[in-house]
């Protein structure tokens, strides 16, 4: 088996059945509002997220419609925050393909968004679980202050790597870490054991936006050109570690301009980009990864089945190793 089917074992049934719920809830009465849900369901990612839900119920003994509701109205929440994501960046691609709001409009995009985000609320309500319920719209939160925290150090400075990662776990980490909790609490298990799952999750997406911020050093196949990151105001953890510990003029130079909220030309993005991959920021990136990895494997419970465990670690690796 490769490693996506390693993943997916234990909840292949109940993933083709959670498939079937989703594609349910991507429905609508309203002939334009439902071609727009069809296009946004014909491009969703591998449905990782609600993997995760899925992994961390089987691992406690119960996947149940519970467990069901709570992953769809995160995967919804999700992918709301997508479309209006494309809109505020102006992207007129997401995953390799043209972005709703480049087929249709910002409108439809925005309009389209603030159903998912609606239909989100009512799948976590089916859970009747007050904790769910605020899980989720705990992270809706977060994701929000995330966004605004990039703002913020766009417009101002504050690059270093403490602010990165706190923005990052509530950017991208959150998500992860509400799937696993979501998971483990739709399962029946108390607080203190979904705790264990939740910080598996978040120190899985914190693994999961590192590497995904290493591929903007390089040329690939991910639908964004190299230095995007940095052309929108993002300095990630590659740079960071060079504009903290190389003591070039050059370098002292472009971190004075960005901590006083100032944008980087074309010639300075190159110019850091090769500072970072040729002085050690790539790898200290990647040990990171490494020292997150392990925590995160630490941070599961005891007593998962052996299917499960395989396939939670299974799934940490394949978001550390994957290409794209």
């Amino acid at each position: 088996m490769d490693i996506k089917e390693i993943i997916q074992a234990p909840v292949k049934t109940e993933l083709a059945a959670f498939k079937n719920y989703y594609s349910g809830v991507l429905s609508s009465d309203i002939p334009i509002l439902n071609e727009a849900l069809v296009y946004v369901g014909d491009t969703v990612g591998k449905m990782m997220r609600p993997i995760l839900v899925l992994l961390a119920a089987k691992s406690c003994g119960n996947v149940c419609d519970a467990t069901f509701s709570a992953a769809a109205a995160l995967e919804l929440l999700h992918t709301a925050s997508l479309l209006h994501d494309d809109v505020i960046d102006e992207s007129d691609m997401r995953r390799g393909q043209p972005s709703l709001n480049a087929v249709y409009s910002n409108r439809v995009a925005i309009l389209t968004g603030d159903y998912l985000f609606s239909s989100s609320l009512n799948c976590i309500a089916k859970t009747k679980n007050i904790e769910i319920i605020e899980t989720l719209s705990d992270v809706g939160r977060a994701l929000s202050s995330g966004e605004m925290m990039q703002l913020q150090f766009q417009k101002s400075g504050g690059f270093c790597e403490e602010n990165y990662l706190e923005m990052i776990r509530r950017k991208t980490a959150a998500l992860f870490a509400c799937c696993g909790k979501l998971g483990a609490l739709s399962a029946g298990v108390d607080s203190a054991v979904a705790a264990g799952y939740e910080r598996f999750g978040e120190l899985l997406g914190i693994c999961f936006q590192i590497r995904d911020d290493i591929f903007d050093y390089f040329d690939s196949n991910i639908g964004k050109p190299t230095g995007s990151d940095m052309r929108e105001g993002k300095i990630t953890l590659p740079a960071l570690y060079v504009l903290r510990t190389l003591q070039e003029p050059a370098v002292a130079r472009l971190n004075t301009k960005l901590q006083g909220g100032d944008t980087l030309h074309e010639e300075e993005i190159s110019e850091l980009i090769e500072f970072s991959k040729n002085f050690g920021g790539i790898d200290y990136a990647l040990e990171r990864i490494d020292t997150f990895r392990s925590e995160a494997l630490s941070a599961l419970p005891p007593g998962i089945p052996d299917d499960c465990r395989v396939a939670l670690e299974s799934y940490l690796d394949y978001s550390i190793n994957r290409k794209k």
